[in-house]
């Protein structure tokens, strides 16, 4: 089918299960994978994974829920890890008010420090957003911001957060989500995105799409977001997957083998 799943924490899902959710996955259709870190302490783990497969890149980051953990030396680090083979991306890092895992100050603070480095190193970001779209904005408005290249993964923000990713260079991933029985509100917005801005994604091990839901996710899933996506859209499978994975490769400057 030639999909590929722009976001799945292959990391996270026991070692012994990663290497045969991939093949699931090639046998599925999926071409490509792109393997988020949440965790500088990921690095290894993320890099090799990316480094042994052809078809798997990584983005090295600290997601908003470890933001207490980043220390000013971490930059240095970062900046450092992004010249490696299959860094394709900072993150995932953002902000997240649903959950307060890190005190929200903090969160600000570090995601910008990763927004300013992806500028500096001319990388892409994935950003997590959750219950904290007024922040999002404002910063997405800070003129050092202007030229941030941006995956807004799992979106499911504010139609004013939405207008403002429009008027950018920012691409919006679709999840599992939009396979939930009550999740009009994320049809709805996928039908407002422009298709040369979609990305597919499992979000793996999370939000698994029906008919898998109460499983962890899996990268071979993203093909069943790909059905209910495209029969929202009123499109064929072929097209929206066509699509997805020419933004996919033209954001993170790579081509699906």
């Amino acid at each position: 089918m030639g999909l590929i799943d722009s976001h799945c924490h292959i990391q996270a899902l026991p070692p012994e299960e990663r290497e045969r959710a991939l093949d699931l996955a090639r046998e599925a259709g999926v071409t490509g994978f792109l393997v988020p870190a949440t965790r500088l302490d990921e690095t290894e783990t993320v890099l090799e994974l990316c480094q042994r497969h052809q078809d798997v890149w990584c983005a090295l980051g600290v997601h908003p829920h470890e933001a207490s953990s980043w220390r000013e030396q971490d930059l240095e680090l970062l900046r450092s890890l992004a010249r490696e083979p299959g860094v394709v991306a900072i993150g995932e890092c953002g902000l997240d008010y649903h959950y307060d895992h890190s005190p929200r100050s903090i969160q600000r603070r570090v995601v910008r420090a990763q927004w300013e480095l992806a500028i500096e190193v001319d990388l892409p970001v994935i950003v997590h957003n959750r219950d904290s779209d007024d922040d999002m904005i404002s910063l997405l408005k800070e003129p050092r911001f202007r030229t941030l290249r941006a995956d807004f993964h799992s979106f499911a923000g504010s139609a004013e957060l939405l207008e403002v990713l429009l008027a950018r260079e920012v691409y919006l991933g679709v999840t599992g989500m939009v396979t939930f029985k009550n999740a009009d509100n994320i049809r709805r917005q996928l039908s407002l995105i422009p298709l040369d801005r979609l990305l597919l994604e499992t979000d793996t091990p999370f939000l698994a799409p029906v008919p898998h839901r109460g499983r962890p996710n899996q990268p071979a899933w993203v093909v069943e977001v790909a059905r209910v996506a495209a029969d929202t859209l009123g499109i064929p499978v072929s097209l929206l997957a066509e699509r997805s994975s020419g933004n996919f490769s033209r954001l993170f400057a790579v081509s699906a083998p």
